[in-house]
């Protein structure tokens, strides 16, 4: 399934990396064991307060660090680099989930108690749903070197909608993915929700796989990091969905970050910058507009 574009046409260093099909099949093993748990564990019957969530999300950070120190260990520095890179920007991007999470689950009027096995269903179907995505990514660049200038101005212009905000417009009746259930599932309204929440990923992941592409071309990465991030979002959901609108400055942050990528893949062809350098930006970028949103916070209660 590794079908890693080629160095000279790949804005990341390329990896000597040809997976096989057993070591995706342990890396799908852990996606579905954290699922499981998460399921299992997290999703029960109750409204996670946010202790919980705050625990949950610190356990799935724990084994998103875990694993990229062994895949670091190895296949080296280059490629464990650029898992930490793709999993932070790929982490950093689905906040904007959270957001349109809430939207979804207010509008369906989800029970609190049923919200995280809600999430965990939706987002295990997104999961598979990227998969297709990555491959699909993976092999337009392999084929086609103007790839990356199409996806580099698909992220200038997802950058320019956040900061007009419309970044966050998201209208659940107009699904869709809701028109081709069967009349049978769509009388049920749990189906109905996670196929929502499922399907809004994914239109979200249209930005955010892209951009990991610029920083990585191995599918096999692309994947692991958009597994561990995804599969924390019920946690970091009840961990911020009560503040989001203390990040005020969120939308401008995330469109900096994807100027920045979408800037990086046009110039593919004339500049390729160090792995740490991405990793340095995404950190800068995230940390001004944690610092900054919660220093406007008093001024907005005011108001």
């Amino acid at each position: 399934m590794s079908t890693a574009v080629p160095a000279a046409a790949s804005s990341a260093p390329s990896l000597d990396l040809d997976p096989s099909i057993a070591t995706w099949g342990v890396l799908g093993a852990l996606a579905a064991g954290m699922l499981a748990i998460d399921l299992l564990v997290f999703a029960r019957d109750h409204t996670p307060r946010m202790r919980e969530a705050a625990a949950w999300s610190l356990v799935w950070l724990v084994v998103a660090v875990a694993f990229g120190a062994g895949f670091w260990a190895w296949q080296g520095g280059e490629a464990g680099g650029q898992f930490f890179a793709g999993y932070l920007l790929e982490r950093t991007l689905s906040l904007d989930n959270v957001f349109v999470f809430a939207v979804i689950l207010a509008y369906f009027a989800v029970p609190a108690a049923v919200q995280p096995k809600v999430l965990s269903w939706g987002i295990a179907l997104a999961l598979v749903l990227r998969l297709v995505l990555i491959v699909a990514g993976a092999a337009l660049l392999d084929a086609f070197h103007a790839t990356f200038y199409v996806f580099g101005a698909v992220l200038l212009v997802s950058a320019w909608k956040l900061v007009r905000r419309e970044g966050h417009e998201v209208a659940p009746e107009r699904n869709r993915a809701l028109r081709l259930l069967p009349k049978q599932l769509r009388a049920k309204p749990l189906v109905v929700v996670f196929v929502v929440v499922a399907t809004t990923d994914v239109v979200f992941a249209i930005d955010s796989i892209p951009a990991i592409f610029a920083v990585t071309s191995e599918p096999f990465v692309v994947f692991a990091a958009n597994a561990f991030a995804v599969l924390g979002l019920r946690a970091l959901y009840f961990l911020l969905a009560g503040m989001m609108d203390r990040f005020v400055y969120l939308s401008h942050g995330l469109a900096l970050i994807l100027a920045v990528i979408g800037a990086k893949m046009l110039l593919i062809d004339v500049w390729h910058p160090p792995i740490w350098l991405s990793l340095g930006v995404i950190v800068a970028v995230l940390a001004a507009t944690v610092v900054l949103s919660l220093r406007a916070e008093p001024e907005g209660s005011a108001a």
